[in-house]
């Protein structure tokens, strides 16, 4: 593992796994397509729903939100997979407006976008961090707007592999699915319910956990999906 890979830094631990061609999803994650086609207004058109995705990687998720008629928008902190994101929608006559920039100061406008996306991004960065973040996800969606929110369970193997700093960061994680990937922030029931506050009302929260049984050890990926409305 590279001196990189163990930094505090995610934006140099992301660059280095994009800028080695890794992580680079082409697909988009079912979840993220459910959460899209159970939630999108029928009577409105598509082009006229506007689609953020926090921490957009490669644009995998956006990339089919906009082959399906959606406006898109999507912010990472990795110039190496915003400029493959870019590139193959060029490639493909895809519009989006793919931003390099810190998720903690949306650069983007207030009251806009009916769906905004976290699908493991903010469990990168720690409690406090993600609050600030998701504050600015409640300013950048117009009234009635909806969040999915996707961090890792305390009840992941790497969690119990690793070492959980004062801020809430798991470094050091030796197993499960999260080796090698850099800090990530677990969190139980207790600490997805807390990002939400004052204007959220949280829909749906479900626990996803898989359990790999042909191993020498059982080993659980576990992930919260949170959904919640802006109101």
């Amino acid at each position: 593992m590279s001196n990189k890979k163990q930094s505090t830094d995610v934006s140099a631990v992301w660059e280095e796994i994009y800028g080695e061609g890794k992580a680079l999803n082409r697909y988009p994650f079912d979840q993220v397509v459910s959460f899209i086609y159970r939630n999108f207004s029928r009577s409105k058109p598509r082009a006229a729903t506007k689609i953020l995705e926090i921490g957009c990687g490669a644009g995998n998720n956006l990339w089919f939100a906009a082959r399906e008629g959606f406006s898109v928008a999507g912010i990472d902190v990795s110039p190496s997979a915003i400029e493959f994101a870019r590139k193959r929608f060029a490639e493909e006559g895809l519009q989006g407006d793919l931003r390099v920039g810190n998720f903690g100061v949306l650069p983007f406008e207030s009251d806009t976008y009916d769906f905004v996306i976290d699908r493991g991004a903010l469990t990168c960065s720690d409690f406090a961090s993600a609050r600030k973040t998701i504050a600015e996800v409640q300013r950048v969606l117009a009234s009635g707007g909806t969040f999915f929110f996707n961090p890792y369970s305390d009840r992941h193997s790497s969690f119990a592999s690793g070492k959980v700093r004062p801020d809430g960061v798991s470094v050091d994680i030796t197993a499960g699915t999260m080796v090698n990937i850099g800090p990530i922030c677990f969190y139980g029931k207790r600490d997805v319910l807390a990002m939400f506050g004052e204007g959220w009302k949280v829909v749906s929260l479900r626990h996803i956990e898989i359990m790999e049984e042909l191993q020498p050890e059982y080993l659980s990926h576990a992930e919260w999906i949170a959904i919640a409305h802006k109101v």
